[in-house]
């Protein structure tokens, strides 16, 4: 990847990108490491975590991270649906 710490969920659903996807995805983790409050500071169980929402081709993937220092940590990215309901679960087994 662009140089970010990717978590096991993040890698496991990028090797299923088409290159397409994995260009789109790359552009906006560039963005990202430019300007880290790019995406939307979520609140309550999910603070300190951003989601940044893109979109390619025709799917909107929503992509969450956070900065560990001065690190980027990519967490995970999926379309909308039950999107939260399993960044929740994944975060509370880390």
């Amino acid at each position: 990847m662009v140089g970010a710490d990717q978590s096991r969920s993040f890698e496991k659903k990028v090797k299923r990108f088409a290159s397409t996807e994995k260009s789109s995805l790359d552009r906006e983790i560039k963005r990202i490491m430019r300007d880290p409050h790019l995406g939307e500071e979520k609140k309550r169980d999910l603070r300190g975590v951003y989601v940044h929402k893109f979109k390619t081709n025709t799917i909107q993937y929503l992509l969450s991270y956070r900065m560990v220092g001065n690190d980027l940590g990519l967490i995970m990215i999926g379309p909308h649906e039950n999107y939260y309901r399993d960044l929740k679960k994944y975060l509370k087994t880390r």
